[in-house]
């Protein structure tokens, strides 16, 4: 991969600690617009957008799961329901696909962001009523979004880097 290429998809991180600073509604479909324009199998696009910036929802929202407790501190949650009726086996592969291309259009505004999975299931349900999502829509993913702060002192327990190049691709040549 050609260095700048590398670069941009390399710098993304996931960002947990967000400035008091609102984000501007066109800064947000600015980056909505990039993953409206995603692939997805048979172009069913199988989601759809759920903008939060109702404080007292993202605090509900933080508490549905380990890892989501930075929602509450986002200025902007997007949740991203899923159609599982008609969406295919691939939906979720899909919605995959959106999330990342959401977060690079977001890096790429200078917005930091971070995902989240509603796990266990009884928490995805409950972020779907909270969002009032109906079936065959699911929500699982929460796409935090906001202006990056300074991370607290100390060391993450999260490691850093990658693994070798080619401790993760295996080659098959006739």
């Amino acid at each position: 991969m050609d260095e700048p290429l590398r670069a941009e998809v390399a710098s993304l991180r996931a960002t947990r600690w967000f400035a008091d600073t609102p984000v501007p509604k066109r800064e947000i479909l600015r980056a909505l617009e990039a993953a409206r324009w995603t692939g997805s199998a048979r172009n069913r696009q199988p989601w759809r957008f759920i903008v939060v910036r109702d404080p007292g929802l993202r605090e509900r929202l933080s508490l549905l799961g380990g890892y989501a407790a930075h929602l509450a501190a986002a200025p902007v949650v997007v949740l991203l329901a899923v159609d599982h009726g008609t969406g295919g086996e691939d939906a979720e592969f899909d919605a995959g696909r959106a999330t990342q291309s959401l977060m690079l259009a977001a890096h790429g505004l200078g917005l930091g962001s971070c995902p989240v999975s509603f796990f266990p299931a009884p928490n995805a349900e409950q972020a779907g009523r909270l969002a009032g999502v109906e079936a065959p829509w699911r929500v699982r993913t929460a796409i935090a979004l906001g202006y990056p702060a300074q991370a607290p002192r100390g060391r993450s327990a999260i490691p850093s880097g990658r693994l070798p190049l080619d401790h993760v691709v295996q080659w098959i040549d006739p």
